[in-house]
């Protein structure tokens, strides 16, 4: 059970992460893999938050994919980066959905919308299982 649920979160988790650090360093290759909207197609306002929202997730992003190789070789120190990591995706997961929610409300461009519809599952998805993740770590740290 351990070693799949160390499955499920790094590939998860390196989905996520390696899709925002392939838009911060790369946005031209994130924009032909529809990792991300191109600037002339979404509301300027949005450009500059997701802009600065990819840099911020590549440097914090990294935990949940090192809590699940953790968990996979049976490191006890996995739930630490599992709470650490559950807490950054639940904060990705939750932002993502609400700005983008927020924006959509006030009938801003934030892209096409079966790519936006995508972003929400796959959101949801995320915090899901970092919830999960947190949940599992916290119980694996109890006396």
């Amino acid at each position: 059970m351990e070693v799949g649920w160390g499955i499920v979160i790094v590939a998860l988790g390196l989905l996520a992460w390696l899709g925002q650090t392939v838009s911060w360093l790369a946005p031209g290759v994130a924009m032909r893999l529809s990792l991300m909207e191109a600037e002339a197609d979404v509301e300027p306002t949005y450009w500059a938050d997701i802009r600065g929202e990819v840099v911020w997730d590549t440097l914090t992003l990294w935990m949940l994919p090192l809590a699940g190789s953790l968990l996979i070789l049976g490191e006890p120190v996995w739930a630490i980066f599992g709470l650490m990591g559950g807490g950054a995706f639940v904060y990705f997961a939750g932002r993502g959905v609400f700005t983008r929610r927020a924006m959509q409300r006030r009938g801003f461009r934030i892209g096409a919308p079966q790519n936006v519809r995508l972003g929400f599952v796959l959101l949801g998805i995320w915090g899901i299982v970092a919830l999960a993740t947190i949940v599992a770590a916290a119980a694996s740290l109890a006396p």
